[in-house]
């Protein structure tokens, strides 16, 4: 009797089954076809708009040519629609320019002939304060730098690993006196990590100062400002120019060793490395700062900051100018620097 009873059952359960594949079949095709009805009444929407500018309201003459272009009205709007949302999340990733203001929020639409950051560290006030006495100056002194020789001079430091300790107390107070720094909130103070901060120095004054170059320094070294400037000017029309004491060197394999390289293996067995300018200071033009913002997370760094930053160069068409005036150990009329 229960098999009998399950065989009656069976083509019920089959029945409804059916019905309910058939019920979301013709859900499914009538949302598709609402979909197309929409579609269609934007369709019509935008060809009565752009028959109504052809031709005037209630005429109903067009040509061929127009038929063709307003039908693709409705695609062009997504794109141009998706184009914006790609340029907002562009802007935000740092591929497109930002500027709106000076870092510092003055406003100002001068555009700076150069951004130097000397790159200082925790411990080191009586040297940012030979600086600031011997060619940065100060207040109002540093102030007519920037608006008489259109060069900015900020020093750049990080944050310590104790986040929040007297050291960043310090530097905080420094700078709320002085005015003067760029400090990388995302950057941990640590002599291994110089090659980092090299790079986020680049690529934030890159996102904050629409200017033509960007100079790194140490803060062990004295600038000839007006010098720089006019070395810097000769260079306006290359618009991937890296400028410095262009020089190469041996690379240290043995873990004894004061400048040993982790990665020596990489420059081959002559062990040499690549072109690139002296960490003393050195100069890079707008375009390859936007480079190293944009590409921040792939750069690869070695052992040295000067080293690493050749090395994102080399592969790219970069104009490499080599000016011994860069060359600080090297004292001599004219220089642009003085090792101290």
């Amino acid at each position: 009797m229960q098999m009998k009873a399950s065989g009656r059952r069976l083509p019920a359960i089959r029945s409804r089954i059916s019905a309910l594949l058939l019920s979301m079949f013709a859900a499914a095709a009538s949302l598709y076809i609402a979909g197309r009805l929409w579609q269609d009444a934007e369709s019509r929407v935008c060809l009565m708009e752009e028959l109504d500018k052809i031709t005037g309201p209630g005429q109903s003459a067009i040509s061929l040519d127009d038929s063709l272009r307003i039908t693709a009205c409705r695609e062009q709007r997504k794109k141009l629609s998706a184009l914006e949302m790609e340029l907002a999340a562009a802007r935000q990733e740092g591929f497109v320019s930002k500027y709106s203001t000076g870092a510092d929020g003055s406003g100002s639409k001068k555009k700076p002939l150069a951004v130097i950051g000397i790159l200082t560290s925790f411990g080191r006030r009586n040297k940012r304060d030979a600086v600031r006495k011997a060619w940065m100056g100060t207040g109002a002194s540093l102030k007519k730098l920037e608006n008489d020789k259109n060069i900015v001079v900020r020093f750049v430091i990080g944050r310590s690993p104790n986040r929040g300790d007297s050291l960043d107390s310090s530097i905080d107070n420094e700078d709320r006196e002085t005015k003067d720094f760029i400090i990388l909130d995302n950057h941990v103070e640590t002599e291994e990590a110089l090659p980092k901060k090299t790079m986020l120095f680049f690529a934030d004054v890159a996102d904050n100062w629409d200017a033509q170059f960007y100079a790194k320094a140490n803060d062990d070294v004295f600038v000839n400002v007006d010098a720089l400037g006019s070395a810097l000017a000769a260079h306006a029309d290359k618009p991937r120019a890296y400028v410095g004491c262009m020089k190469s060197g041996e690379v240290f394999s043995e873990l004894s060793q004061k400048w040993y390289e982790p990665d020596w293996w990489k420059f081959g067995d002559g062990k040499t490395y690549l072109r690139h300018a002296s960490g003393e200071i050195f100069v890079i033009s707008q375009a390859l700062a936007r480079f190293v913002s944009i590409n921040r997370s792939n750069l690869r760094s070695y052992a040295h900051d000067d080293v690493s930053v050749g090395s994102w160069f080399i592969g790219l068409d970069v104009k490499h100018i080599d000016d011994k005036r860069f060359c600080c150990s090297t004292r001599s009329s004219g220089g642009i620097c003085a090792g101290v």
